[in-house]
């Protein structure tokens, strides 16, 4: 492979000259690749020096790489360093400094070496900084302490690996900048080398796609082009040791061994047939790999029926919200493997087929010894703060002669997002100083790699707070009055509390919650109000993450509220409503600990954020959850609870996409009894979302979240806020936009342009006919949220059973309006209006006899509602 190398100005030469005199790196017995450049620059050093690994480390000071370092300092470690290389000294600042090195057009590895300690006058847990490269945020708000203290092998050295292309004439510039007055940046270590053009670059020459990284979820390949920056998370292969840079193909990179990411069992081979030759190609040269990676592999084992009943699988820690390039490398040496089709299996990316006839042979022209490599691109969904796994599996095909499947190493490599971001988050600073970390979730920390960042900052968290109107109305139905005695630390509950639910939720010491939250440290509060600060902790050890609201002194909460919100959550158990945990009481403190829901709102998922849109199923899914939430706190608690704010950024999304209706600071209990039909009451709620009915009679009953329920409807169908002020007068309000085009027939022009393609038209006709019922004006008149849960099951079924080609779909950049069945009057059932006669969605009172058999649905579609405990 040709190497890019553009002449230099004459001062760079000459740097260029001084920086490479020392002899040249001894970095494998065949050098396979001759890097045209390498930087290996000592921060804080005025000595040169150099290491076993074959570096030649130049002190900065014998430079003129360091720009605006009038304000930067040179420091020793306060302590020895127990590894070799640039960790001895470092350059450190409370101002920007920037290092600028003169290089050639083309791709290089950009390496930071950090050794997080003491150093004259500056304190590791100040050190808060961003890195930035050009257009590239490498690490934002980075603390080196937090991230070394998180490894599971905690120590205090740290390296981060990135690609970066340069262009013709540009120098590389890396930019150190604190993020606040009171912090410091620093650095130890720095190195530049080059790489072969298009090692992980994709040729633009190239016509062939088969080369290029297939994108998951799609056919359509991705090339990574040259305006990507890429960070290492992973290098690995499969054996016993890693691979030192000095036994690299020329570019120093390190190769970690993979067994404390396999998940599954297998079977570790080692120096498999070492006479053959190995014989690379045009498409997988000698430098993509050192021979020891092709030498040895992991497989199932020898039991073919055994084989056939799990994965052989990977699980890699990684941060979401970006699109990552995983490299998986074969090389077919096994003699008992002769001919294509002997041994082929299932690739599965991130529970995604990719490949279902694998076959290493069959890739390499029926060659043994050839080396082989397959690309895949996939997005990890969810925002930049929280903490995912990618997983790699692989499955025996059943037709294959051999059952088994195997691989013999993995890269992984971060792409930057639109905004050149490449930074994760800092780990938890509790879960940083945890000793024991669960396998599945840990990271592995070696020279030579870079590794995943835990974090799982922010969600939004449920503030459930009870005005007191609730609380009076709620206690003289109950007729009970309960005190509650304020604690001193340290002191068990007493008499006082006694009525407190705590068979129903957890009593927390005032001790237990400082610990949980590092006493209240700022870095663990993720939200405030007018009720305190909110603080994400961890209980049990650290195996479970809470939020923990701390109610200030002169809250508008007070005692009585406190003791209300307590009994009435602590009986509210659904899959599909946040949780109470427990609460503390102690020391004139009063805490409230909730489940932690890690994705935040669904707004945030549908529009106004970097998120990636969410898939039509996807959406429907969540739209189930919340009402089933819904449905639950209508029917499901001793008396009716009207939540009376439902909103897209009232319906949080956890870890694994459940949906939860949070926040209940304005709900009250529903009509009791029989001759109650309503609660009469002021006006609360959120413009876009309030039932007209109770704005204008100030009559609550539970239709009132149905209607706002139904704005949400048209929000995930639409991706757009309720209330649009920059759009034309007729779309400013998209409750009246969605009426006015279903009766013109033509709701499809309100469908979010990220879901073209994906609905199938008799699910829209449904999903919209749902929608708009919801929010027929006469509250009497809409749907029950049971009816709302089991038509959007329906939904969904019509949707499965459309992309299993039961139902034809609508082709992409197809008009919906022009799809057969678009609610057309001679399919429509309902009349949008005050004088209406329908019944919204009650099965007894639909006008044709096809909306009749909506409702004929299994049994087992209402299993949750007709048991609504949940969990």
């Amino acid at each position: 492979m040709e190497k890019t190398c553009t002449g230099f100005a004459l001062g760079a030469i000459l740097l260029h000259l001084l920086l490479l005199s020392l002899p040249n790196l001894s970095i494998a017995e065949v050098t396979v690749y001759s890097p045209d450049e390498i930087f290996s620059i000592g921060c804080g050093s005025s000595i040169n020096s150099s290491t076993p690994d074959g570096r030649n480390w130049i002190g900065d000071s014998n430079t003129k790489l360091l720009h605006d370092s009038q304000n930067t300092v040179a420091a020793p470690a306060l302590t020895p360093s127990t590894q070799q290389g640039p960790y001895t000294y470092a350059r450190l600042s409370h101002s920007q400094f920037t290092y600028s090195f003169p290089v050639s057009t083309g791709p290089k590895f950009l390496r930071l070496f950090f050794r997080s300690t003491s150093y004259q006058n500056f304190d590791p847990p100040k050190a808060y900084f961003s890195v930035k490269s050009g257009p590239y945020t490498l690490l934002k708000d980075f603390n080196a302490s937090l991230n070394a203290d998180a490894d599971d092998e905690p120590g205090e050295y740290l390296f981060r690996e990135y690609c970066i292309h340069l262009e013709d004439g540009k120098r590389l510039n890396i930019t150190f900048i604190p993020t606040t007055i009171d912090s410091y940046a620093f650095i130890n270590g720095i190195e530049i080398v080059s790489m072969p053009s298009y090692l992980y670059y994709t040729n633009p020459d190239v016509v062939d796609s088969a080369g290029l990284p297939q994108l998951v979820g799609l056919t359509n390949p991705i090339p990574i082009e040259n305006n990507y920056a890429l960070e290492t998370k992973y290098r690995l292969r499969v054996g016993d040791a890693e691979i030192p840079a000095s036994q690299d193909t020329g570019m120093l990179r390190s190769w970690d061994v993979d067994n404390k990411y396999v998940t599954s069992q297998s079977v570790l081979s080692l120096d498999i047939d070492t006479i053959t030759k190995l014989r690379f190609t045009k498409t997988t040269p000698n430098y993509t790999a050192p021979d020891q990676v092709y030498r040895s592999l992991r497989n199932m084992g020898p039991d073919s029926s055994k084989n056939l009943r799990f994965n052989l699988t990977w699980q890699l820690p990684i941060d979401s919200g970006f699109t990552y390039l995983l490299r998986l490398h074969f090389c077919e040496l096994d003699p008992g493997v002769n001919k294509p089709g002997d041994l082929s299996f299932y690739i599965f990316v991130h529970d995604q087929l990719v490949e279902d006839w694998a076959d290493v042979l069959g890739w390499s022209d029926e060659q043994k010894g050839v080396p082989v490599v397959r690309q895949y691109a996939v997005f990890i969904q969810g925002n930049q703060h929280q903490r995912a796994y990618l997983s790699l599996k692989m499955h025996p095909n059943p037709t294959s002669l051999a059952k088994d499947a195997k691989l013999n190493g993995i890269e992984l490599f971060k792409i930057n997002d639109s905004t050149g971001n490449l930074a994760g988050p800092n780990p938890d600073p509790l879960r940083a100083q945890t000793p024991e970390v669960p396998h599945h979730s840990s990271e592995k920390k070696s020279n030579g790699t870079t590794r995943t960042l835990f974090a799982a900052i922010a969600g939004a968290v449920s503030g459930v707070v009870l005005l007191s109107l609730i609380v009076v109305f709620f206690l003289v139905k109950r007729k009970k009055n309960v005190a509650v005695d304020d604690k001193k630390e340290g002191t068990s509950r007493g008499s006082g509390s006694s009525s407190l639910p705590t068979n129903l939720c957890r009593y927390f010491s005032i001790a237990e919650v400082r610990a949980a939250t590092n006493n209240f440290d700022k870095l663990f509060m993720v939200g405030a109000g007018g009720f305190g600060n909110v603080y994400k902790g961890y209980i049990d050890d650290g195996a479970t993450c809470v939020a923990i609201k701390r109610l200030k002194p002169g809250s508008q909460q007070g005692k009585q509220e406190f003791v209300n919100e307590i009994e009435m959550l602590s009986q509210l158990r659904h899959l599909n409503l946040v949780s109470l945990v427990g609460y503390c009481n102690e020391s004139n403190e009063m805490i409230l600990v909730y489940e932690f829901i890690d994705r935040g709102t669904l707004r945030e998922h549908i529009y106004g954020t970097d998120n990636p849109s969410l898939s039509w199923k996807h959406r429907l899914q969540i739209c189930i959850g919340a009402s089933r939430g819904l449905h639950y706190l209508h029917t499901g608690a001793k008396h009716m609870i009207i939540h009376r704010d439902v909103k897209s950024t009232n319906i949080l999304l956890d870890e694994k996409w459940v949906a939860k209706v949070s926040d209940f600071g304005l709900s009250r209990i529903g009509p009791i009894g029989s001759s109650m039909t309503h609660v009469s009451t002021q006006v609360k709620g959120s413009i876009g979302y309030l039932d007209p009915e109770y704005y204008k009679r100030q009559r609550l009953t539970e239709k009132s979240d149905v209607y706002s329920f139904g704005v949400v409807l048209l929000e995930v169908l639409s991706g757009r806020q309720p209330l649009l002020r920059t759009v034309e007068k007729q779309q400013v309000s998209l409750v009246d936009w969605a009426k006015h085009l279903y009766h013109k027939g033509s709701l499809g022009a309100i469908v979010d342009a990220k879901l073209k393609g994906q609905i199938a038209p008799q699910c829209l006709h449904r999903f919209g006919e749902v929608a708009l019922s919801c929010l027929l004006e006469d509250g009497t008149q809409r749907p029950s949220m049971n009816d709302v849960v089991g038509v959007l099951e329906f939904v969904l079924q019509l949707q499965d059973s459309a992309v299993n080609g039961v139902v034809p779909l609508v082709v992409s950049g197809e008009d919906y309006e022009d799809s057969e069945d678009m609610f057309s009057s001679t399919h429509s059932s309902m009349q949008l209006s005050d004088h209406s006669n329908s019944t919204g969605l009650n099965t007894t009172s639909y006008g044709s006899k096809e909306s009749d058999r909506l409702m004929i649905v299994p049994k087992n579609v209402f299993s949750e509602i007709n048991d609504p405990k949940g969990r």
